[in-house]
């Protein structure tokens, strides 16, 4: 199975919620999508940005999402007791149930 593996921080200085880390993630999931519409041409405009520049905004918003999700995951931890690497194993089985991932 090929992996990518990304280590985020968990974040000082923040109280987050379930709900305000999830109203963010929705934030910053939009701001992807914005940024991929605008270089796909949805928006109405003809991009005017070279490719590579274009990927580096959309990398850069793909990660703020990722970050936000990291960062709802230490908030289901620290104060749901949720046990994130036995989820994120039962995660991988279900992937190769469904025939997602095969060996």
């Amino acid at each position: 199975m090929h992996t990518k593996n990304i280590a985020l921080p968990r974040l000082n200085n923040l109280s987050p919620t379930m709900e305000s880390t999830a109203l963010k993630l929705m934030e910053e999931a939009g701001e992807l999508a914005q940024a991929i519409g605008k270089f796909r041409g949805m928006s109405g405009e003809r991009s005017r940005h070279e490719e590579k520049e274009v990927m580096e905004h959309i990398t850069k918003e793909l990660l703020d999402v990722a970050q936000t999700a990291v960062s709802m995951m230490f908030v289901l931890e620290e104060h749901y007791g949720v046990d994130i690497d036995q989820a994120r194993k039962e995660h991988v089985e279900k992937l190769i149930r469904k025939g997602y991932l095969g060996f």
